[in-house]
């Protein structure tokens, strides 16, 4: 199942695509790693499609990667006696605790973190910003507001607080469940929302327990502001484009995906694109151009991954849609710019001898015209540092652990093979080059750049670095 690009596609599960043949379809198509998006689905829809998941996986004899994202703090205003209201410019409109239903002068608000976050001159986003308030006057139980965007404001809209820090957690009641739900599953991956401060990351790798990596979605302000906490905290980082245009201006969200994939990819972990990527497909079987472009943009700024939401979720044409993407990264990607930028994009390596080794695995690749980097790995981290110099050549990942091979599907260029561990060096270099030879990566005659940690099996020490010859006469 080798893929003809380095970036990986993620894809939401949904009515749309729940079927094992359309999940294998899907995966076929380009699928990496399957997202199963908690804010929909029961704990039982969503444990049938996990079985399907790993049924394929048994099938293909290759790792797959399943992304769970919790729905985060949904913070809404309550209900309208008579319907919809309308709500003019330069009116007075209330905001408060009590549970009346609301009328066009006031509504419920059952959020007192609000009014004790909010201040005179903040503003409040309703319905996914369609109408902003600017706050007047607010106490520990209200806030008088002025409409500075009207409109039509109807039950149970989404209030978001985009200049202020709520003293929320990003875990709700639910997500917690869910999250407990997830882990003992087996999921790979927690997407955890609503994130605005490292200690949110901190509450949920406590709860994980190692048992799962943890993707942090930025998707708020706040989050901007502590990204280098909230990124040496994550395991990867989500550009969740969707509420980012919410709660900033829409012309400040292209520049700050590529601040966030710069910034992932200097701290070497996996950065994800997301949302409508492809959103006309939901209804099209071709998308537009614009968002052809939108797609390459993200495979060009170097991100480890690309994900499709409501269009394989919901829509009409899924595996269009992921045969859509692969396309246009396989294309990117053979574009000689595509090259050029991302050894632009390339950060010098850390003062480690790990990271020194990486580093040298890549120009040595280079030098010599390897066929692949074979990188043997328990935790990861070996296999990341690879992913993070973004070689031309194939990084294929050696783990005798099928946790690490699945959260490793979402690393650009690696290709995961399980194995078991080396008993000693040569055991290891011989491994590495029967794997090249036996996966299609290197063929009889071809050298290989072999990194690994010694003593072998050693946890995230790559202190090892050989070049290897590939016989093959006995392997086939």
């Amino acid at each position: 199942m080798r893929r003809l690009r380095h970036t990986k596609i993620v894809a939401t599960l949904g009515p749309a695509s729940s079927e094992p043949a359309t999940i294998r379809q899907l995966f076929e198509a380009g699928v990496d790693v399957f997202r199963l998006n908690f804010s929909h689905g029961s704990h039982d829809e969503h444990r049938a499609r996990h079985a399907a998941i790993r049924d394929i996986e048994k099938a293909v004899g290759h790792p797959i990667g399943i992304l769970v994202d919790l729905q985060g703090p949904k913070l809404r205003i309550g209900t309208f006696a008579d319907g919809p209201v309308s709500l003019t410019v330069g009116n007075k409109f209330r905001l408060d605790l009590n549970d009346k239903e609301g009328d066009a002068k006031r509504a419920p608000l059952p959020h007192p973190e609000i009014f004790e976050a909010v201040e005179p001159g903040t503003h409040l986003l309703l319905d996914d910003g369609r109408i902003v308030l600017r706050v007047e006057q607010a106490g520990s139980d209200f806030a008088e507001t002025v409409v500075v965007t009207g409109g039509t404001l109807s039950d149970r809209k989404g209030v978001n607080v985009p200049e202020a820090i709520l003293p929320l957690s990003a875990l709700s009641k639910k997500d917690r469940s869910d999250l407990q739900f997830a882990v003992n599953l087996g999921v790979d991956w927690i997407g955890l929302s609503f994130v605005q401060r490292p200690e949110d990351i901190a509450e949920a790798r406590k709860l994980i327990a190692g048992r799962a990596a943890v993707l942090a979605k930025i998707e708020k302000p706040a989050a901007i502001h502590r990204l280098e906490e909230i990124l040496e905290l994550s395991d990867a980082i989500m550009v969740a484009r969707g509420d980012l245009g919410v709660e900033m201006p829409l012309q400040e969200v292209p520049g700050l995906q590529k601040r966030l994939i710069r910034a992932s990819r200097r701290a070497g972990k996996p950065v994800v694109v997301a949302t409508q990527m492809l959103e006309s497909m939901v209804a099209s079987p071709v998308p537009t151009r614009a968002e052809v472009s939108d797609v390459a943009t993200a495979v060009y700024d170097g991100a480890d991954a690309i994900m499709l939401s409501a269009e394989t979720a919901a829509g009409d044409y899924p595996v269009e849609t992921v045969s859509t993407m692969n396309q246009v990264a396989e294309q990117v990607e053979r574009d000689p710019l595509y090259r050029s930028l991302v050894e632009t994009a390339r950060t010098d390596p850390e003062p480690t001898a790990a990271d020194a080794i990486t580093a040298a695995a890549r120009q040595v690749a280079d030098t010599i015209d390897a066929a692949a980097i074979v990188t043997f790995t328990t935790s990861g981290s070996t296999t990341l540092r690879a992913s993070r110099e973004r070689p031309d050549k194939q990084i294929v990942g050696l783990t005798p652990n099928v946790h690490t091979a699945r959260r490793l599907a979402a690393a650009w260029g690696v290709y995961c093979v399980l194995t078991e561990d080396a008993t000693d060096v040569d055991d290891l270099v011989d491994k590495a080059c029967r794997v090249a030879f036996q996966q299609g990566f290197a063929k009889t005659g071809d050298r290989i750049v072999i990194t690994a940690g010694m003593p072998v099996g050693t946890p995230g020490a790559t202190n090892l670095l050989r070049i290897a010859w590939v016989g093959g006469e006995d392997w086939r």
